[in-house]
């Protein structure tokens, strides 16, 4: 099957311009009735003692399964779990493992800034192993008439 480019390519060698400009004017239609659509992914809120307690409340009075309730209150499903059966979140501690937690996270973000890392060179052929016999190229699509 052609890819649009090789078609487009095509086209051009048997200098059918008018075809590429009919192409070039449905792009242009598409591209005149394209819409951008909003981002599928919602951003979680705080976890917070008062949400803890509504995802138990859901939990308990409803049939709701943790990912309806994730869904609803909009959080991680991690964090309905890590409520329903642990009770995290559920005082306002400031010694509670998670508040530590979080509290270490944000100051390790503050002071260390996130340093682009240059990227890895990766080589086309991939490095023998020692010890290894060497792999001669396999003939592809050739017939070899002396193995018959």
């Amino acid at each position: 099957m052609a890819t649009l480019k090789e078609f487009e390519e095509s086209l051009r060698e048997h200098g059918m311009l008018m075809a590429l400009a009919l192409l070039e004017r449905l792009r242009e239609r598409d591209r005149a009735t394209r819409t951008i659509k909003p981002a599928r992914r919602l951003t979680g809120q705080k976890m917070t003692p008062e949400l803890a307690r509504a995802i138990l409340d859901l939990h308990a009075s409803t049939g709701m399964t943790q990912q309806e309730i994730a869904f609803k209150v909009g959080v991680n499903q991690g964090r309905v779990n890590e409520v329903i059966k642990r009770g995290k979140w559920l005082d306002d501690d400031p010694n509670a493992p998670e508040a530590i937690a979080r509290d270490k996270a944000k100051a390790r973000l503050r002071a260390e800034p996130v340093a682009k890392r240059p990227p890895v060179k990766r080589s086309v052929k991939p490095a023998a192993r020692p010890g290894a016999p060497a792999r001669r190229p396999s003939p592809q699509g050739q017939l070899i008439f002396g193995d018959l």
